[in-house]
């Protein structure tokens, strides 16, 4: 799967956001190395703390279909009508959801962090550096 691809598979699960509070939605597709993807979105709750990012639902949804090893790139985007048009990144908890199933299969993930008109690469250890992940706890 090409990078425009798999942005265009995450722009495609934003349309499926529960954003009703914010109106931001967010869409995310995890690439893997057999060639699976799996996509995400934001799901927010009237008890704001218990809203779910698009990639933490991406990623619970990859655990649950037994994708655990493999993860090769991950894509995220939001609403180009918001903000300053800037590319996303994953938050600070997402990041550290992304490297745990990123630590189980020994991978770096690339993550395409998608903006109105432009598009940023970076390695998800870039994202995370010195990230806790479960090595740790052996």
């Amino acid at each position: 799967m090409s990078e425009t691809e798999l942005i265009e598979a995450a722009k495609l699960a934003a349309q499926s956001s529960y954003s009703p509070y914010s109106n931001y939605p967010v869409g995310a597709a995890l690439l893997f190395a057999d060639g699976s993807v799996v996509t995400g979105t934001n799901v927010e709750n009237a008890s704001y703390g218990l809203g779910l990012c698009a990639e933490t639902v991406a990623v619970a949804k990859a655990m649950a279909d037994g994708l655990r090893s493999g993860l090769t790139a991950v894509a995220v985007t939001g609403p180009s009508d918001r903000g300053d048009g800037a590319p996303i990144t994953p938050c600070g908890r997402c990041r550290q959801v992304l490297n745990e199933l990123a630590a189980l299969g020994g991978t770096d993930p690339v993550i395409y962090c998608v903006g109105e008109n432009q598009v940023n690469e970076v390695q998800l250890s870039q994202l995370l550096p010195h990230a806790f992940g479960p090595a740790h706890l052996d």
